[in-house]
């Protein structure tokens, strides 16, 4: 039914990447100490400079082929340097969406000239991309996208708006699904995908703010502009299937269900060896979690790993497991929240010296946006019924 022509046999990481790991956590050691990082909760942080650091590493696109400029190892080892990242809060912003899911589609759908113009540049953190799917009135329903574009000599003309844009104000170009043909009644036919460069004539910018005044979210608006053919990502009137393998990608990794595991440790911590039952009883019980959500994750990433024995092909295949991680992990992070505020008689505060206390009233003031993130919980439900449904026939 689920994780049927799932690779659970990664019990153990492998000698290699083990090692990475301990490579990895030295070197966020080294920044931590240097007072390079500062962790924040909630949302990654976009430092540029950081992401110059872990691309010297051979961290970003590691999978990728080295003609364009990855390293070619395996996904397990990108696990691995994705869990590390996030374990610390690493600001991983200026590389996180090229990384994981911009460079694996212009992999299997780009031209060679997008591969060519975009990949080395993103290995070596020289550029950042964001996505353009999501849209005003439409939730995480992107089949009803509005963004037009229309067909003209040498190219197309593309227009509507675009939302939830992290960090459009930063990345060079983003990702934008759009109708390149009329609504025929399918709302999955006529999609497509196009890349647009974030300084071209007619695209604006506007911040979308917390309410603590940060400024993470976007919406970008798009008047007529001007994208030449070969910006086109794969077929055009394919973006439909196209996305979704983007999808399965951004939903299964452990991003998912460790946004906040620093909290975790600081609350595990503060409960240190006075903790009573109830407290010993709740910390077990998402300990137990982390490591199913972990399992699972793990799996997948070893499943898409041509290397170990995966097919990459399997992409879109494992979209309703990947909805399945990143619905339990939304809310396997809330409980997380919960269990800080229920076990811990502190005042969350963001400014506070206390680490503890600054990371709960980061993951506060951000837990409504895991549920709409990566697709909305009601969405994700969706298609884990419609594959349930279908088994039962």
């Amino acid at each position: 039914m689920f994780f049927e022509n799932v690779d659970f046999s990664a019990l153990e990481l492998p000698a290699p990447a083990l090692k990475l790991r301990e490579e990895v956590r030295a070197f966020l050691r080294e920044e931590v100490a240097a007072g390079a990082l500062t962790p924040h909760l909630g949302h990654t942080e976009f430092d540029a400079e950081f992401t110059r650091k872990v691309a010297s590493r051979g961290w970003i696109g590691m999978t990728w082929p080295k003609r364009y400029g990855g390293q070619e190892r395996s996904y397990l080892d990108r696990f691995v340097v994705t869990e590390e990242m996030l374990a610390v809060a690493a600001p991983c912003a200026a590389h996180w969406v090229a990384d994981r899911q911009t460079g694996p589609s212009l992999l299997r759908y780009g031209s060679e000239h997008l591969k060519q113009k975009y990949l080395p540049a993103i290995a070596r953190g020289e550029c950042c991309f964001a996505l353009g799917m999501s849209e005003p009135n439409s939730g995480s329903d992107l089949a009803s996208v509005r963004t037009r574009a229309e067909r003209m000599p040498g190219g197309w003309r593309v227009t509507g708006q675009k939302v939830w844009t992290s960090w459009a104000h930063k990345a060079h170009a983003f990702f934008v699904l759009c109708r390149t043909a009329p609504d025929t009644g399918n709302r999955h036919e006529g999609l497509s995908q196009l890349i647009i460069e974030l300084d071209a004539p007619g695209v604006t910018v506007r911040p979308i703010r917390f309410m603590n005044g940060h400024h993470h979210f976007n919406e970008v608006f798009l008047d007529n502009v001007y994208v030449p053919d070969d910006m086109v990502v794969g077929e055009i009137g394919r973006g439909w299937k196209q996305v979704t393998s983007e999808l399965a990608l951004e939903r299964s990794g452990p991003e998912r269900y460790m946004t906040i595991f620093p909290l975790l440790v600081e609350l595990i911590r503060r409960l240190g060896q006075a903790a009573d039952v109830r407290a010993q009883e709740t910390v077990g019980r998402l300990t137990a979690r982390l490591w199913t959500l972990r399992r699972m994750a793990l799996a997948i990433a070893l499943t898409l790993d041509p290397g170990a024995g995966g097919d990459s092909r399997a992409t879109a295949d494992l979209a309703t497991e990947a909805a399945l991680v990143k619905d339990m992990g939304t809310f396997y992070e809330r409980e997380i929240i919960d269990a800080a505020r229920l076990l811990a008689a502190v005042e969350p505060t963001p400014e506070a010296t206390d680490t503890f206390e600054r990371y709960l009233a980061e993951t506060i003031v951000c837990s409504p946006v895991a549920t709409i993130r990566g697709g909305t919980t009601e969405v994700l439900r969706t298609l884990i019924a419609r594959r349930l449904l279908g088994s039962l026939k």
